[in-house]
C-alpha cells in the first residue's frame, strides 16, 4: 500500500514537532521525529512509504498537492498541532478533494486530545490516530488492504455511517528496541542540513531513547496526551548501535540531540549508556533533556562519553510556584545543578516559564535573577503554553485565565509563542512582554557577551553554531516592541 506521511506547510520555519510548536526566535527547526518513527515501522511492514516535510523543504500548499496527486497514496497521514490546526484541517480537505480514494488520518497531540472537534472541523479527514500512533497506522494499513472493519483498530477515532466512533485505547509500545533507527528514516527521506537546534552544533539529528515520563509536571503535553506516564526505554546497546549507525551513514552530523522528555530518569541505564559509548570510543557529541536531580558523578561520566550540553527545565526560582505545577524539584537542587554542570565541564540550556499559577512580577524577577546569576550557554524565557489534554489547559480554562478559544492566538502574527493565559494582576500581554524583555536583558548583558566571546576563542568549533543562532536571533534582540507585531 502507498502511504504518504506529511508535515504540512504552514508558516515558514514553523517547528511543529517540538513540544510548544511555533516559529522560534533562534531559528530552531525540529525533525518530524514522530512521523519518522511511524514511517520506519510502515517500511518494515513492506509498505510503499514516502515522507514529506513541507516546512523544511519550503513547499507551499499548491506544491504539496501536486506531490500528493503524483504519488496517489492509499493512506495519507497528516501531522497537526494546536496553533496550526485550522490550516491542517484545510489541507486535509484539499488532499481529499484531489485524491478522494485516499484514507486521510490526522495525528499529533492536539487531535489526540480533541478527536471529535478535529473530525467535525474537516470534511476531508477520515480518522484520528490517537496518542502513540506507530502501530495504529501499521494495523490500519492491514485493515484497509483487507477491506476489513476498522472497529478493531485500537487507538483509532473514525467516521462510520455519519457518526464518529472511538475505538479502545492502544497499549503503548513496551519494547522500544523493536523500532527502527529514526536516523535511518532521516537518511532515506530528509535533508539533515535543513534542521537546526540552537543549543546544538550544526548539523544535528534528533533521536528518542525512551517514551513516557513518570513525573507529573502539569504543563507537559507528551506524557499527558501522547505517550503516558509509564517510562519505557531502549536498551543501552541499542542506543549505542544507533550512534554507530549515525557515525557511519551520516558522517556530516556533528551532534546527536536525545529528545526524550527526561533522559536521566533511569540513572543506572544512563551510566551504562555512557560506559558503552566510552568503550566504543564514541566521537559524536550529544546533548539531552535531564532533570536537576542529576548527580555530579553522572555528569562527569556523561562528559567523558561525549555529552556537551544538558537541557533542564527550571521553570521558576520560586518554590511555591514549582510546587503548584508539580515540578518535583527544589530551588536548592536547581542551584546545585548549575554549579555541578560547570564543574563537570557541561554546558547548560536553561528553560524558564512565565505565567504559572501564583505568578507575580516579583516571582518573575526572582526567576530572572537566578538565570542571570547562573550564566548558561543558552536560555529560554517562554510564557506558559497550555495545550488541550493537559492539566494546565484545564486549570486555565476552569479559573477563567484562558483568554481565548481561538487556536490561532497561540502564536503571534509572526508565528512566535504568544501568551493566552492572563493572571490576576499579570495580563497575558505583560507575561509575553516580560519574556521578550528578559531575553534581551540576558543575551545583551556584558557578562553573557564576554562569555560567548571567550567560548568562541577557546573552542572555535562553537563559532558556526553561535553565528547561525545569532543571525536568526538578532532581529528579535534589537527591535524591542516590534518583534511580535
Amino acid at each position: 500500500m502507498k502511504v504518504l506521511l506529511i508535515n504540512p506547510p504552514f508558516l515558514k520555519n514553523f517547528s511543529r514537532a517540538q513540544r510548544s510548536p511555533a516559529v522560534t526566535k533562534s531559528g530552531t527547526l525540529y525533525y518530524p521525529v514522530w512521523l519518522s518513527y511511524a514511517a520506519g515501522c510502515l517500511i518494515e511492514k513492506n509498505q510503499e512509504v514516502k515522507l514529506i516535510d513541507a516546512v523544511a523543504e519550503d513547499i507551499d500548499t499548491a506544491g504539496l498537492i501536486a506531490k500528493v496527486k503524483k504519488f496517489k497514496p492509499a493512506l495519507t497521514v497528516l501531522d497537526t498541532s494546536t496553533p496550526s490546526i485550522y490550516n491542517d484541517l484545510k489541507i486535509a480537505d484539499k488532499i481529499k478533494a484531489v485524491i478522494p480514494e485516499s484514507f486521510v488520518v490526522l495525528v499529533g497531540a492536539h487531535v489526540s486530545a480533541l478527536p471529535d472537534e478535529a473530525l467535525n472541523g474537516s470534511t476531508g479527514a477520515d480518522a484520528v490516530a490517537r496518542g502513540e500512533y506507530d502501530y495504529t497506522l501499521v494495523e490500519l494499513t492491514n485493515r484497509l488492504e483487507e477491506g476489513g472493519d476498522l472497529g478493531g483498530v485500537k487507538g483509532l477515532s473514525w467516521r462510520s455511517q455519519g457518526k464518529i466512533e472511538h475505538n479502545s485505547e492502544r497499549e503503548t509500545i513496551k519494547n522500544l528496541d523493536c523500532l527502527p533507527f529514526v536516523s535511518s528514516v532521516y537518511k532515506k527521506f530528509l535533508d539533515i542540513k535543513r534542521y537546526f537546534f540552537a543549543a546544538s552544533d550544526y548539523p544535528m539529528v534528533q533521536i528518542i531513547t525512551g517514551r513516557g515520563c513518570r513525573f507529573n509536571c502539569f504543563f507537559c503535553v507528551y506524557p499527558q496526551v501522547m505517550h503516558g506516564h509509564l517510562y519505557r526505554k531502549r536498551s543501552p546497546q541499542n542506543i549505542v548501535d544507533e550512534f554507530n549507525y549515525i557515525s557511519k551513514e551520516l558522517p556530516q552530523v556533528r551532534e546527536v540531540v536525545i529528545e526524550d522528555d527526561t533522559f536521566s530518569i533511569d540513572k543506572a541505564r544512563l551510566s551504562k549508556i555512557c560506559d558503552l559509548l566510552i568503550e566504543n570510543k564514541n566521537t559524536l557529541k550529544w546533548n539531552a533533556n535531564v532533570r536537576v536531580d542529576l548527580e555530579f558523578s553522572l555528569m562527569k561520566k556523561m562528559k567523558a562519553a561525549g555529552c556537551r550540553l544538558v537541557i533542564a527545565g527550571f521553570e521558576s526560582a520560586n518554590q511555591q510556584i514549582l510546587d503548584s505545577i508539580a515540578k518535583g524539584i527544589t530551588r536548592a537542587k536547581a542551584e546545585k545543578f548549575f554549579s555541578d554542570a560547570k564543574r563537570a565541564g557541561l554546558l547548560v540550556h536553561a528553560a524558564f516559564m512565565a505565567g504559572n499559577p501564583g505568578e507575580t512580577f516579583a516571582s518573575l524577577e526572582e526567576t530572572f535573577a537566578m538565570a542571570k546569576k547562573n550564566l548558561s550557554d543558552t536560555v529560554q524565557f517562554f510564557p506558559l503554553m497550555v495545550y488541550p489534554g493537559t492539566k494546565a489547559f484545564e486549570w486555565a480554562k476552569e479559573k477563567g485565565f484562558l483568554k481565548t478559544s481561538n487556536y490561532r492566538c497561540w502564536l503571534t502574527r509572526k508565528g512566535l509563542h504568544n501568551s493566552v493565559v492572563g493572571l490576576p494582576g499579570l495580563s497575558a500581554g505583560q507575561i509575553r512582554d516580560w519574556c521578550n524583555r528578559s531575553r534581551r536583558r540576558y543575551y545583551l548583558s556584558f557578562a553573557y557577551l564576554f562569555y560567548k566571546l571567550k567560548q568562541m576563542i577557546i573552542h572555535p568549533g562553537q563559532i558556526r553554531r553561535t553565528v547561525k543562532s545569532f543571525l536568526s536571533f538578532s532581529g528579535h534582540l534589537f527591535t524591542p516592541g516590534k518583534e511580535d507585531d
